[in-house]
């Protein structure tokens, strides 16, 4: 699985997107449950519109897909999103984002592509932090939180790769400074990290 992981929305290395498109096809399904800490109003419409927006500019078709209608359903979820290639998992809180995954199966289904090579996995922020192999220090941008059921909140990650990216790091964002208080936190716990600045990408083929 390609990994295509921005500090912000699309970043600065589109071309290996457009690169995709013309070797894999232009589907992809936005996953939006970073967003699920808010209600579902105009504000949060429009978030999510101008993710879709910035990726149909690159050429993509966008289908949008919330993980909560595949909750404990997940033969489901494997037989719907098996029928596309691309994933882009847009920001938000990372503790929403990650109990959704695992109550839909998402992550599973994850580490079941991982090691095939058609299929992307691409996000920003919150979307690319849920990769890490544990949340904590997060807590100290996001709200840990589980917007679904009240029930466990989920510091343990996905786990796909061995250290925590930290987006908006000396960015003009507005958690920029409390990444600072992260890579802190990360050196008092010998937690491994890497920082991200808004326009920079990690790619992995």
């Amino acid at each position: 699985m390609k990994l295509y992981l921005s500090s912000y929305k699309l970043g600065n290395h589109t071309e290996e997107l457009e690169n995709w498109i013309e070797e894999h096809g232009n589907k992809i399904l936005l996953i939006p449950n970073s967003l699920d800490i808010y209600e579902d109003n105009e504000r949060k419409i429009i978030s999510i519109n101008k993710n879709i927006k910035e990726l149909e500019e690159l050429g993509f078709e966008v289908i949008v897909l919330s993980l909560k209608d595949y909750f404990e359903k997940y033969d489901k979820l494997k037989e719907d999103f098996s029928k596309y290639s691309s994933f882009f998992v847009i920001g938000g809180n990372v503790f929403a984002l990650r109990k959704a995954m695992q109550l839909s199966g998402f992550d599973k289904f994850l580490k079941e592509i991982l090691n095939n090579p058609n299929y992307l996995y691409a996000g920003y922020s919150a979307g690319i932090c849920v990769l890490a192999p544990n949340l904590h220090g997060l807590d100290l941008v996001d709200e840990p939180c589980n917007p679904y059921n009240g029930d466990e909140i989920l510091y343990n990650g996905i786990n796909l790769l061995d250290y925590l990216p930290l987006p908006h790091y000396k960015s003009e964002h507005p958690e920029s400074a409390l990444i600072d208080n992260v890579i802190e936190y990360c050196k008092e716990n010998n937690i491994k990290y890497k920082p991200l600045k808004d326009g920079e990408v990690i790619i992995y083929n």
